[in-house]
């Protein structure tokens, strides 16, 4: 039999995922059901021998993504152009293939990536809101949103990012490179409810990131718009290189791929 990376083809695809209903990106054993069992099931389906996706990134439950990229080896002839089509009729409404394409026997969606943007939304108001609940951290009260953007700018450059990891990563190399890290307001409001909210939105690229990185930046990050942390208690938080020092794990909802760079 041949391995999978023998076979004839090497299909590109970018996803997009409301992450919701699923237990993560990465593959898992039923009853548990994530984003990879859906999409390795279908593509069999569509090329007519099973599929082994590699993934840029295993994003966890609950989490999304607007620009996950994974690819995969085939002997199966359908015309690229026609998968994301092909696919539309056989995956549920909350996973969609965006792009196509065939690329050298030589790459890998995950470690040929050289960098990523995670976008998270905050969801600021007394009341949470049905159409945005799925998709924001909801928090009732203001933020200073000054303070945030000088706890995000310490972060920017090459560093230790050990207080932000999750405790299970004692073995992964902790040092990242932040390229930018920013927060802004979003204005649009897609549903004239009578709820007085606004949107915040932290974005993220870097080289890379560590299990649960990004959640627990935000989570460090909301406790200093909060009040609960200062500038200089972040700042010693993040030197410390202690996950102990720093803020629960923000929830996962909020957080969504947005891009992966090649």
């Amino acid at each position: 039999m041949l391995k999978f990376n023998e076979r004839k083809r090497n299909i590109f695809l970018e996803i997009a995922y409301d992450g919701t209903n699923y237990h993560g990106f990465q593959r898992q054993s039923p009853p548990l059901n994530a984003i990879q069992n859906i999409l390795e099931s279908k593509l069999q389906k569509i090329f007519g021998e099973k599929i082994e996706l590699a993934a840029a990134g295993r994003t966890d439950a609950g989490v999304h993504a607007c620009g996950q990229v994974v690819n995969f080896f085939t002997n199966g002839t359908i015309p690229i152009e026609k998968i994301p089509l092909a696919a539309s009729s056989l995956l549920p409404n909350d996973i969609v293939i965006l792009n196509a394409k065939e690329v050298d026997k030589n790459f890998h969606a995950r470690y040929d990536a050289k960098s990523k943007i995670y976008i998270y939304r905050l969801l600021i108001g007394e009341v949470s809101d049905p159409f945005i609940n799925r998709y924001a951290w909801h928090i009732r009260n203001d933020l200073d949103v000054e303070a945030m953007k000088s706890a995000l700018n310490i972060l920017i450059g090459k560093n230790d990012f050990s207080a932000f990891k999750a405790a299970s990563n004692v073995k992964m190399n902790p040092v990242r490179e932040i390229f930018s890290a920013d927060i802004k307001e979003i204005t649009e409001n897609n549903y004239p409810l009578p709820i007085t909210h606004y949107q915040l939105q932290i974005k993220i690229h870097a080289d890379g990131f560590l299990y649960h990185m990004a959640r627990n930046i935000v989570s460090s990050v909301v406790n200093v718009g909060r009040g609960r942390y200062s500038i200089e208690d972040f700042k010693r938080i993040f030197e410390s290189r202690d996950r102990n020092n720093a803020a629960p794990t923000a929830p996962p909802q909020g957080l969504c791929l947005l891009k992966v760079f090649y």
